[in-house]
């Protein structure tokens, strides 16, 4: 029986011996059979890295300045890439603004990460205003006049 060139990938070290392999056909000359070769290692690659990828149980906002970063992305690149506000996007990455169903499914599919990357507790930033002139903070029973 013939050995095969590749096979599925089973441990990281073969994962390694194939990028590196697939790094040096990317830089050498084309031609239809190394473009095959690359094209089949890519897939072994590719699927070894969807089972084998974990994200960080990280906050969702952090995973998320994390990922604009990797994309070298800022506020207003997210805005086009999910069709939202400048203001929503501001809020959100500021924490005045928590993540929609329909958010998370947009960052899920634009990032190509899980929803449940997304859908995690987090804090919110308490917005702490100056309270007006003459308002009243009343604390377990008592009134206090706040300058």
């Amino acid at each position: 029986m013939e050995t095969l060139k590749y096979t599925v990938i089973k441990t990281e070290a073969q994962y390694q011996a194939y990028c590196t392999q697939l790094q040096a056909l990317v830089t050498a000359s084309q031609t239809t059979v190394t473009q095959e070769e690359i094209d089949l290692l890519t897939l072994l690659i590719e699927t070894w890295d969807h089972a084998h990828a974990t994200l960080p149980a990280a906050d969702p906002i952090d995973l998320l300045r994390f990922l604009m970063a990797g994309r070298q992305m800022l506020a207003k690149d997210l805005v086009a890439a999910l069709g939202l506000s400048k203001g929503a996007v501001s809020d959100i990455l500021n924490r005045r603004r928590g993540l929609s169903k329909e958010v998370i499914r947009r960052l899920a599919s634009y990032f190509q990460v899980s929803q449940e990357a997304f859908n995690r507790p987090y804090e919110l930033a308490v917005a702490t205003a100056p309270l007006p002139r003459h308002a009243r903070v009343v604390h377990q029973g008592q009134a206090s006049e706040a300058a």
